[in-house]
């Protein structure tokens, strides 16, 4: 189900019978055809676990199952949309920067402790990101939003990539992360509060920064 873009803002989703995808409530701006909406409330291809996690890490993001045969189209707050195509990996982005995706993606949560240690404890703290990280892995497509455009950066062994964590937005693959200190970095270098923190990825994949440090 490919995502047309209709302009920087909004995009195009069209349906046929028997497929379904997920959106952000609100997100719907118009539609043609036989199109059904109904809010989802079993955590959407992650079942209960994925909801109660969300929920759990204060990410419980209101989705729309839709369903139907024809055209609908989406976008939200004015903010700008990235598609990012997945074949057969995994996107980790955090929940209320979902603006619609595959429904056949399986979607779940991961624990940012669990990456970067308690350093991936403190990021979600000091960056007002949630705890958990939504992740949708299989063949598809998502529709991300983010202030003022995106950038796709690679990633690649030996060449990690740091990012305002304010800026960033998502990633994909094979990719640790963790939160470091750099006395002066945000002061010198961004345009950060005074908070010497980078983010670091590092191994093999992609990073998605926003040209911007606003949080939506």
């Amino acid at each position: 189900m490919p995502f047309r873009e209709v302009n920087s803002k909004m995009v195009e989703a069209t349906l046929v019978p028997g497929q379904r995808m997920f959106s952000q409530r609100g997100a719907m701006l118009a539609y043609r055809g036989e199109v059904a909406f109904t809010p989802n409330i079993s955590g959407g291809q992650g079942g209960v676990m994925s909801m109660i996690g969300r929920r759990v890490a204060g990410e419980a993001t209101p989705l729309m199952t839709v369903e139907g045969s024809g055209t609908v189209m989406f976008g939200h707050g004015g903010h700008h949309i990235q598609v990012v195509r997945l074949t057969g990996d995994t996107l980790y982005v955090e929940a209320d920067r979902l603006l619609a995706f595959d429904g056949a993606l399986q979607q779940g949560t991961m624990f940012m402790g669990s990456q970067g240690g308690v350093m991936g404890m403190v990021r979600g703290q000091v960056t007002g990101q949630g705890l958990f990280t939504t992740t949708l892995k299989g063949h598809g497509e998502v529709a991300v939003m983010a202030h003022g455009g995106v950038i796709e950066l690679p990633i690649t062994p030996n060449r990690p990539v740091h990012v305002d964590p304010q800026a960033y937005v998502a990633h994909s693959g094979d990719v640790r992360n963790k939160l470091s200190t750099a006395l002066g970095w945000r002061d010198m270098v961004g345009r950060g509060s005074g908070e010497a923190f980078q983010l670091e990825l590092s191994g093999s994949g992609t990073v998605y920064v926003q040209a911007s440090e606003e949080k939506l």
